[in-house]
């Protein structure tokens, strides 16, 4: 393994792997297509040069899954992305919707000795601003901790985590005060696939598609 060389590319479809599983995604090519929005032809060279480097398996099925030393890479990688999105919004004040766009584009840069002092002064935090914690994390381990999406839900809740791929969703939810920590009241899942919420007292309607990508806990 100390020959293959780790390109971006690789460590771009390493992560993606790890994150479409934390979704609770059967990881397929076309999986990797529309998570990192690239062809078809694209994701098939990936997959052979992963495959000859030893860092995924394909299965019979079509199914890809990572190594050990493929989930070594994903999870550091992975990891740094979490230590920058805080080190945005902890030190430097950034907006939450903000930071997972410029963590894409620093965690390649980041050298082991930087990431060991981001680590020494942030700290053993579990989650990103986003509320989403490192390493893999499926929807049924959510529901063991007891979260359900939104859209499930009934009551007082409290808002845990927010599918964070998105920068659209993100600022159109911080808009609405639907943001990792806020407290809201389900009020009704209604027939045209919209939900009706009250958040900070105001009535809001919300699609169940983006209700979906929020996870909550009864307050």
């Amino acid at each position: 393994m100390s020959s293959v060389r780790i390109t971006i590319s690789k460590e771009n479809y390493l992560k993606a792997i790890a994150e479409a599983e934390s979704e609770g995604e059967t990881v397929i090519a076309a999986t990797l297509a529309r998570w990192l929005a690239v062809s078809a032809p694209a994701v098939t060279m990936a997959i052979r040069r992963l495959k000859r480097d030893g860092l995924i398996r394909v299965l019979a099925s079509g199914e890809i899954a990572l190594t050990r030393q493929g989930r070594d890479i994903a999870d550091r990688i992975r990891n740094r992305h979490h230590l920058i999105e805080r080190m945005l919004t902890e030190i430097f004040g950034m907006e939450w919707y903000k930071v997972h766009d410029e963590a894409e584009q620093m965690e390649h840069a980041v050298s082991a000795d930087f990431e060991r002092k981001l680590q020494e002064r942030l700290g053993e935090e579990e989650a990103c601003p986003h509320g989403n914690r490192v390493g893999l994390d499926r929807p049924r381990d959510r529901r063991d901790r007891g979260w359900i999406p939104l859209d499930e839900a009934g009551g007082s809740v409290k808002v845990m985590s927010v599918f964070e791929r998105d920068r659209q969703l993100l600022e159109y939810l911080d808009g609405l005060g639907i943001r990792p920590g806020a407290q809201l009241r389900m009020l009704a899942r209604n027939y045209d696939e919209t939900v009706s919420l009250k958040v900070d007292r105001k009535p809001i309607q919300l699609g169940r598609t983006a209700a979906s990508k929020v996870w909550v806990a009864p307050a």
